[in-house]
């Protein structure tokens, strides 16, 4: 799977680098190999996913052994680490860096049905559970990715993301061994860190829209990406005022696209062609998708099926099965709309949280937060329904701002928007609480301690 470490693009001194250290193909190669040996037979195995070669070496290493790797996350807490541990049965596996060259003979290579990796979901509710993802699923993602971004082995990858993602490991990492492109990691995801990688020929740029909307506040570092091929941003909807700022000021517009951990990428939007903001393009080859909405909606829950879905949740058959439909669909749990005219998705929100059912309206969280960031004194916005005896749900929007009133952004999302889709309170905040991958945590919002 990893065509990089066999010799089929060549090798140079800085093939792969992360936060300030560089390797060469037959260096990651070496140190991967003696952890494969070390693993083998191993049921699973876990690593503390920094940002450092070791990890890289590690995840390489156990993919070579056929043992699913577990990435842990560095900041995990104690009760978190336990569970992982105990429910994957991953032996907990550090590594030495030495940069040998051996090349020694590999065992058996693992079949691509085989588990490759066990990422544990947020536990949003409830426990994490570890979805497992074959060989065969990573490659299907990958090369469908390659194919709709142009990404070849001319490519040098940049970006800052966590190792125990999908987008920073399986996207970030295994998708640079895979193509052949160079990878620099740049330990952390900041603009002055992204505009140094430019200054060294970064060419593609990975980011969650925290990254892209930190750039966009540091003209200096945005210019630097002047040079860039493409900018994929990802993990959550970028705002569309972020959106139109970098391509101002980098001459790019960024793509987006979408996925989970249980799916992988399955929806993007392609090199070459002029993305729509607040949208994320079309489904990869293989990849079907469909709308499951409710008469005279055009929105509701996004349901699909392709190659690149996990083999289930490890240990929970219940949860499995729970997330397919009767006819073999996964569902999603997001609320999305297909154009017709050209079948490109827009992505509203989560069906849990992002679904907002108010005065028998349903309306989508995300058209609200992208018309409170049009406005110049919004920073920050995120939108939910709260119970509401006379309309079922009424929309309560936090946003961190300065120099304005509630009762204005009220006003000026009712003269964007249909007026039903206006914010019936306003609650102003220093920042939006948000996850390692900067996804606004709205139910912390929710929670009495956001009172």
């Amino acid at each position: 799977m990893l065509t990089a470490l066999e010799g089929t693009f060549g090798d140079r001194a800085d093939a792969v680098g992360v936060a300030g250290r560089t390797c060469s193909y037959e260096e990651l190669l070496g140190a991967a190999r003696a952890v494969a040996a070390e693993v083998a037979g191993s049921p699973a195995v876990a690593v503390t996913a920094t940002a450092s070669l070791e990890t890289v070496a590690a995840v390489v290493g156990g993919l070579l052994a056929g043992v699913p790797v577990v990435p842990l996350p560095p900041d995990a807490g104690p009760a978190e680490r336990e569970h992982i541990l105990r429910d994957s049965g991953a032996h907990e596996f550090t590594v030495d860096f030495t940069r040998r060259s051996d090349r020694s003979p590999a065992g058996p290579a693992p079949a691509p049905s085989d588990p490759a990796l066990i990422l544990y979901t947020s536990g949003t509710t409830g426990p994490p559970k570890g979805v497992v993802l074959t060989a065969a699923a990573l490659a299907a993602d990958l090369d469908a990715l390659a194919g709709a971004w142009d990404w070849t082995a001319a490519d040098t990858l940049v970006h800052g993301l966590p190792l125990f993602h999908v987008h920073g490991l399986v996207l970030g990492v295994l998708g640079a061994l895979r193509t052949g492109s160079r990878l620099v990691h740049t330990g952390r995801p900041t603009p002055q860190t992204y505009a140094e990688a430019a200054r060294g020929g970064g060419t593609l740029y990975f980011g969650v829209p925290t990254v892209w909307t930190r750039i966009a506040r540091d003209p200096a570092a945005a210019a630097a990406l002047t040079g860039a091929r493409l900018l994929v941003s990802g993990s959550a909807p970028l705002p569309t005022p972020v959106s139109h700022d970098l391509e101002r000021l980098t001459g790019h517009r960024p793509v987006e696209r979408y996925g989970m951990t249980e799916t992988l990428i399955t929806v993007s939007g392609r090199a070459g062609t002029a993305p729509r903001p607040g949208t994320v393009g079309t489904p990869l080859p293989g990849i079907r998708t469909r709308i499951a909405a409710e008469p005279g909606s055009d929105i509701g829950e996004l349901q699909l099926t392709g190659p690149t879905l996990f083999a289930g949740y490890l240990n929970n058959p219940d949860a499995t099965a729970a997330a397919y439909t009767a006819d073999g669909w996964f569902r999603t749990g997001d609320i999305a709309a297909i154009d017709p005219a050209d079948g490109v998705h827009r992505i509203v929100g989560r069906a849990s949280i992002d679904l907002i059912k108010s005065g028998g309206y349903r309306i989508g969280a995300g058209e609200i937060e992208n018309a409170l960031l049009d406005h110049p004194r919004v920073q920050e916005a995120a939108v939910v329904g709260v119970p509401d005896a006379d309309l079922g749900q009424r929309i309560v929007a936090f946003v961190v701002a300065e120099g304005v009133t509630g009762e204005e952004l009220t006003e000026f999302v009712a003269t964007r928007l249909s007026v039903h889709k206006r914010p019936r309170e306003v609650r102003f905040l220093d920042s939006l609480p948000r996850n390692a991958m900067g996804k606004p945590q709205k139910k912390l919002l929710l929670s009495p301690e956001a009172d």
